[in-house]
């Protein structure tokens, strides 16, 4: 994002968030993962992105039923809760990538 600070954190995501089962519906295989590295306050500004297209979807789904804009809510939905979850693990581990 331009303009966006650098340097607000030192702390990085971990790579334990994950998203949407596979298959087989397992959790060791999931389809999504957050990348590890990321500088975790990036990760919060996405997850909250991420979360207002939800809100807009969900509403929207709601004046006017429609399938697609609830499944792309699912998704939305689902990534930024994996973003959250690896954020608040590394924040209580206090992880700071290699670099």
């Amino acid at each position: 994002m331009a303009g966006r600070p650098t340097g607000l954190s030192t702390l990085q995501s971990i790579g334990v968030g994950t998203f949407d089962e596979g298959a087989d519906e397992s959790i060791g295989h999931r389809l999504f993962r957050v990348v590890p590295g990321h500088d975790l306050d990036y990760v919060l500004e996405q997850s909250l992105l991420m979360m207002g297209c939800v809100y807009k979807l969900t509403r929207e789904a709601s004046l006017a039923p429609d399938d697609t804009l609830v499944l792309a809510a699912y998704y939305l939905s689902g990534m930024a809760k994996a973003l959250i979850e690896d954020m608040a693990l590394a924040r209580t581990l206090g992880f700071e990538g290699e670099g």
